[in-house]
């Protein structure tokens, strides 16, 4: 199975470079050659053109969820995941294009696509560094990716 993991995200907008982090960390206790690490600064299309011919993508991504702690570390699949913000306003959704490419008839689309999901407040402010609630669930977050490989 081919798989990839994509940490999404602005690496100077704090707590929205989580994505990236989490990426940087996997790339230190994974050495599986089936599976690719990379990193996407925006969504929508771009996305789309990354995934494409995998058969497993999860996606790494600062979410907005009202009710839910900073820095808590939660799994969904695509369809059910709260403001993910890999969104450009100038773009689509990633859902919207995944919906476009198979109304086009694209046939090289994943089989499944989980987005592991670090509850951020923030993601306007400049800066390189993580709040400290959200810098200490990138562990759990590197965790539940590399769970989610294993079954697999």
């Amino acid at each position: 199975m081919k798989t990839i993991v994509l940490g999404v995200g602005n690496p100077i907008l704090q707590d929205d470079g989580v994505g990236i982090h989490v990426i940087n960390e996997l790339r230190e206790h994974l050495k599986d050659s089936r599976v690719i690490l990379d990193i996407a600064y925006t969504g929508g299309m771009n996305l789309l053109d990354m995934i494409r011919g995998f058969d497993k993508v999860i996606l790494v991504d600062a979410v907005k969820q009202e009710g839910s702690k900073t820095g808590e570390v939660k799994r969904f699949s695509l369809t059910e995941a709260p403001a993910v913000h890999s969104c450009n306003p100038h773009d689509v959704s990633l859902s919207e294009a995944l919906l476009l490419a198979k109304q086009l008839g694209e046939e090289h689309l994943p089989q499944e696509i989980v987005v592991i999901g670090i509850v951020v407040k923030n993601t306007l402010d400049f800066g390189e560094q993580l709040s400290k609630e959200v810098a200490s669930a990138v562990p759990t977050a590197v965790n539940l990716v590399l769970t989610e490989l294993k079954n697999a």
